[in-house]
């Protein structure tokens, strides 16, 4: 059976340019919609997590504080109420073989940039993923954790096409100048070519086996290219 690699945050709070914690974690709708089309899609998901913690949701993304209409929070929360054992004992990140897998996802929430971004576990997987043409899929702030994929040879996806949340929409409804860095801006200045679509829009761009989805509307988009380049493998 196919096989796919959730890592999703560990972190519960994310350190703000002041040195303020802010209180998040993975984003609902990323993690349900992702993991809902990958396995109607008959693919076996495994999820993990840097030490193997079990992750927290951000509580705002599962209602109207984060602009969830209640019906969809209530999905959500049935959603991963369902898969609430796989989440309570995720595999060790460090623990994990990219040879086991036929992809690594990445989903978002502001905490990736708190550990998956600096995690060299992750940074291993990622690269070792990429070298063998194996599929890296990231979606919104899931591509901070690219940013681990650096070291001594470079930052591994320098000069590829990819999507992430944007700076505009950090401004208009993320964390504003309160962020510690803004994940389009830092991977621009790594090398990556940023194709951003409007902001809130469905953008998922595909660069050969990486996959991107720009931010949590683009969260079935993206697992549903994730499917088609799993089934043309």
């Amino acid at each position: 059976m196919t096989k796919v690699l959730m890592v999703i945050t560990g972190a519960d709070s994310l350190t703000l340019a002041d040195g303020t914690a802010h209180p998040t974690g993975y984003w609902a709708e990323e993690v349900v919609e992702s993991h809902r089309t990958l396995r109607e899609a008959g693919i076996e998901v495994d999820i993990a997590t840097p030490g193997g913690v079990r992750p927290t949701v951000d509580p705002i993304s599962l209602d109207e504080r984060g602009g969830v209409p209640q019906a969809d929070g209530e999905r959500f929360r049935a959603y991963l109420d369902a898969i609430a054992d796989r989440l309570a004992e995720p595999l060790v990140l460090a623990d994990v073989a990219a040879a086991d897998y036929d992809g690594v996802f990445l989903p978002g929430g502001h905490g990736p940039m708190q550990d998956l971004a600096q995690d060299a576990d992750l940074g291993r997987l990622l690269a070792d993923t990429d070298r063998s043409g194996r599929i890296v899929a990231a979606l919104c702030h899931g591509p901070a954790g690219l940013l681990s994929a650096g070291g001594d040879a470079g930052f591994a996806f320098t000069g590829r096409r990819l999507t992430a949340f944007t700076d505009e929409e950090e401004r208009q409804g993320g964390l504003q100048d309160a962020s510690p860095y803004l994940v389009e801006s830092r991977l621009r200045e790594l090398g990556a070519v940023i194709e951003a679509g409007p902001a809130w829009s469905s953008t998922v761009v595909v660069d050969r086996n990486l996959i991107t989805g720009q931010n949590p509307q683009s969260s079935t988009e993206t697992a549903r290219q994730v499917v088609k380049a799993l089934s043309a493998a």
